[in-house]
């Protein structure tokens, strides 16, 4: 593996690039950044496409070896470094499974609370299929702190699984979405997190 380049998108609201940034970040995992700012009201698509072969970010650029697509990222770069994913096998598992439903799942939520890092405390109007989101949200982040005995999802150390689910931190802050106390417990110390300060504070300045 030669020396890692991920295009991120803007840091105030991409929260895909959030995930996979603060994945390789947190865990000390060297990587050069490349910025390429969405075109906020307009497809960024043909802008993408010319380093993403799917037209978005974020994108992994490995040498000749382009890896789009935030989750098989992570699964590239877990090749080499395993530190991304949990060592216990039923962790590692659940931590899997958990990140694959986030990638597909909770569309409303994300629809209707789209990443901002600069909002905070705005009351949004509730729908069913968004409190549904909310519930399956709690449930499953719950299951891992319960099932694995740590302050993080999947054990004592923060992780990949932890990266992919820190915009829903991030969303519950800006929207205020209600969770059970021990998520909302989780939330603070996602929001405490100085890779999760540094990214924000670096969205909030962005002027683009």
């Amino acid at each position: 593996m030669s020396a890692l380049t991920l295009v991120i998108g803007n840091k105030n609201y991409s929260s895909w690039s959030l995930r996979a940034w603060l994945s390789l970040r947190a865990l000390d995992i060297p990587f050069q950044e490349q910025l390429s700012p969405l075109n906020l009201g307009s497809s960024s698509y043909q802008k993408f496409k010319a380093f993403s072969p799917s037209g978005k970010v974020p994108c992994l650029i490995d040498g000749e070896q382009v890896v789009w697509d935030s989750l098989a990222i992570i699964e590239y770069v877990a090749e080499q470094y395993p530190k991304l994913l949990p060592q216990d096998k039923a962790a590692r598992a659940w931590a899997r499974c958990a990140m694959a439903e986030m990638h597909s799942g909770f569309m409303e939520l994300r629809s209707r609370c789209p990443m901002n890092c600069a909002l905070t405390g705005i009351e949004i109007e509730h729908t069913p299929a968004l409190d549904h989101d909310i519930q399956r949200l709690d449930e499953l982040l719950q299951q891992g702190l319960t099932q694995f005995g740590g302050v993080w999802l999947a054990g004592k150390d923060f992780g990949a699984v932890d990266a992919f689910f820190a915009p829903i931190a991030l969303r519950a802050k800006s929207y205020s979405l209600k969770f059970s106390e021990a998520t909302q417990q989780w939330m603070q110390r996602v929001l405490q997190h100085p890779n999760v300060q540094e990214w924000c504070q670096q969205g909030e300045q962005e002027d683009f």
